[in-house]
């Protein structure tokens, strides 16, 4: 069967480590028909978020807005620096990110390009988000909190939020899932998570997923390993049950 021409590949959290997604899109090799989308978190933690932004804003790539870029954007309301706000960035990755900007004029300009990233993306068939959705709200009613930061209650969905849709998501490392293992991708009622931890030592695994041909394409930023595989060797399926179970466990 011959690969679909014009392919819809999504991006997963790369957290500064541009040289790994450079890897990443030399393995994958998009051309001008295909649509590539992030997912978010192109910064924090990682040694060279400034270079990831430059090169996505210029790319013109599709990107969503993530938890960390909301955490930068909380950082300077008004273009001016807040106390609280930074500390909450610096705390949670920021400082690398701080680090890898020479210039503070592109941060800036960075700053005001990152304001402006969509929270989801309706393509259809699929649709994109950075965290998930609260299950229990509609769309219309729910903001940044959910978007860009749920966890439990979206993977925890008894059935699909969407009756034809596929939620494809970053966010949570999928290693921290139920029956997950580093490097798969993870996959419950109607969503699909891709952020298999690119800046985490027990992972360090940096996915972009061809969606139209269902196949997973991945870079080890630690030691630049690429393989290519079909999406469902790749998956790993999560029992709502369990990520219900396991959260009890911890607030008990």
């Amino acid at each position: 069967m011959s690969e679909s021409t014009r392919r819809r590949i999504f991006i997963g959290d790369v957290h500064g480590h541009y040289d790994g997604l450079m890897i990443l899109l030399e393995a994958i090799a998009p051309d001008g028909d295909d649509q590539v989308y992030f997912l978010g978190d192109l910064i924090d933690r990682g040694p060279r978020s400034a270079q990831v932004v430059d090169f996505v804003q210029k790319s013109n790539f599709h990107c969503l807005l993530g938890n960390h870029e909301q955490l930068m954007i909380d950082a300077f309301p008004k273009g001016r620096a807040f106390g609280p706000g930074l500390q909450a960035w610096l705390y949670s990755g920021g400082q690398a990110t701080v680090a890898s900007y020479k210039n503070m004029d592109l941060l800036a300009e960075h700053l005001e390009w990152i304001k402006t990233l969509p929270m989801y993306m309706d393509l259809g068939d699929v649709w994109l988000v950075h965290a998930g959705v609260h299950p229990e709200m509609p769309i219309e009613d729910q903001s940044s909190h959910e978007f860009c930061w749920i966890r439990e209650e979206f993977h925890s969905i008894a059935k699909p939020y969407f009756p034809n849709k596929l939620i494809v998501t970053g966010h949570t490392i999928t290693f921290t899932l139920p029956g997950v293992s580093p490097g798969e991708v993870a996959q419950g009622k109607g969503w699909l998570d891709i952020d298999t931890g690119a800046y985490h030592q027990k992972s360090g695994w940096l996915t972009g997923v061809d969606i139209t041909n269902r196949r997973v394409y991945q870079v080890n930023v630690w030691h630049q390993e690429v393989r290519t595989l079909p999406l469902d060797e790749a998956i790993a399926q999560v029992e709502p049950s369990q990520i219900i179970a396991r959260h009890q466990m911890l607030r008990s």
